[in-house]
């Protein structure tokens, strides 16, 4: 593992880099035990705060767990997927609002990975599942819920059906359109949508699901993505509008 001084990226990262490309590599695996900091510190020609900074950044992303006492030090960890979902919300979260990325683009690839989800969740889906979507349907039809409530209810509800596919590579990979760009979008059509247009398809995707009704999953997700698109044109227009009018 080499770093290079000259390089703009900073000592610690190009550190972290460096251990996390080895555990990658699987030079290094689950359980094994990294150098200590001083023999780091001496392996990169670096002070060992600049190393203990590096092992920071590492145990931030999971990829390292420390351990006090005589048999203590830095290990390898397992990583879950569970404790991957925050950082692929993070970087989905980052790339959607430093970039210039299209509501139509977000849109689509929002509903067309949670459609992939569709038949799988309804064959696997559990009574559990289907428990917490009917709740969060039931929360969204109370009058006085706050729109950042309804967001984090509509939130909670595809993730339920998502988590339904039983597959955790799809959850893990829909944390990011769900958790990071439903938000986004409710952002921008929250002043528009119809909360009982939402409901009613929210409760035809449960229902479909109870049914063990792939395509109805499918179909009623078809249903919500064009609904969601009308809303944002609709908004969209109408910021226009008040831009070429601002009297």
């Amino acid at each position: 593992m080499k770093i290079d001084p000259s390089s703009p990226a900073g000592l610690s990262a190009q550190i972290a880099g460096a251990i996390r490309d080895a555990i990658m590599a699987g030079k290094l695996i689950v359980g094994d035990r990294l150098p200590s900091e001083a023999e780091l510190a001496e392996q990169f020609a670096v002070s060992r705060p600049t190393v203990r900074e590096a092992l920071k950044r590492l145990a931030a992303q999971s990829l390292i767990r420390t351990q006090r006492g005589a048999f203590g030090g830095a290990f390898v960890n397992r990583l879950s997927y569970e404790d991957a979902h925050a950082q692929q919300i993070t970087t989905s979260t980052l790339l959607l609002g430093m970039n210039e990325v299209s509501f139509d683009t977000a849109c689509e690839a929002r509903f067309a990975m949670e459609r992939a989800c569709a038949h799988l969740a309804a064959d696997r889906r559990t009574p559990d599942q289907l428990a917490t979507m009917r709740a969060e349907i039931h929360r969204q039809g109370q009058p006085g819920l706050t729109d950042e409530a309804f967001c984090a209810s509509d939130v909670a509800f595809h993730r339920a059906l998502v988590d339904a596919a039983g597959n955790p590579v799809l959850s893990y990979q829909l944390a990011g359109a769900v958790e990071a760009m439903q938000p986004l979008m409710n952002m921008i059509t929250f002043t528009a949508r119809s909360r009982g247009a939402i409901c009613a398809l929210h409760t035809r995707i449960a229902d479909a699901a109870e049914a063990r009704d792939g395509a109805g999953v499918a179909a009623a997700l078809g249903e919500l993505e064009a609904y969601t698109r009308a809303l944002a044109q609709s908004v969209f227009a109408a910021r226009a509008q008040a831009a070429a009018d601002p009297r």
